[in-house]
C-alpha cells in the first residue's frame, strides 16, 4: 500500500472510533443479512465479539505504516477462525460488510479513493490470514 493511502485508512478510521459501538452493529447486522450461514459460528451474546472486531481494526489500522509488525498477529488469528470453522468463502462478505458499515459511518467521507484503500486494507489482512488459515489441518 501507498503511504497515502495508509494515510487516508488512518485518518478515516479516527472518524470511525467515536461511532465505534454503533459500526460494530451495523458491521453484523449486515453480515448476517448477506451470509446468514456465518452466524451459529458466531455466540449469542456479542458484545464481546463486538469490541474484539473494533479492537482488531484498531491495531490494523494503526500498524498499516508498518504492516510488518502486525502480520504474526494477523496469522494467528487466521490460524484460530480455521478452529472456528471459518472457510476461505467466509471472507468475501465479511469484507462486503467492513466496505458497507464505513459507508454507511462515513457517509459523503467515503469517497471512491478511501473505497480503494479500505478494500486493499483488508484484501491485505484477509490474504495473510488466510495463507495462514491453509496450513492448519480442517
Amino acid at each position: 500500500m501507498t503511504p497515502e493511502k495508509v494515510a487516508l485508512v488512518q485518518e478515516s478510521f479516527k472518524k470511525v472510533l467515536p461511532i465505534a459501538d454503533a459500526a460494530a452493529d451495523i458491521f453484523y447486522d449486515r453480515l448476517f443479512a448477506t451470509a446468514p450461514e456465518v452466524r451459529p459460528l458466531f455466540p449469542e451474546d456479542m458484545r464481546g465479539q463486538k469490541k474484539k472486531l473494533m479492537q482488531m481494526l484498531a491495531t490494523a489500522v494503526q500498524n498499516l505504516h508498518q504492516v510488518e509488525t502486525i502480520v504474526p498477529a494477523v496469522q494467528e488469528l487466521g490460524r484460530r477462525h480455521v478452529g472456528y470453522g471459518v472457510r476461505e468463502d467466509h471472507y468475501a462478505p465479511v469484507g462486503a460488510a467492513l466496505i458497507y458499515t464505513l459507508e454507511q459511518g462515513l457517509g459523503a467521507d467515503f469517497t471512491p479513493e478511501l473505497r480503494a484503500a479500505w478494500g486493499e486494507t483488508y484484501e491485505l489482512v484477509a490474504g495473510v490470514m488466510k495463507q495462514a488459515a491453509a496450513t492448519e489441518p480442517a
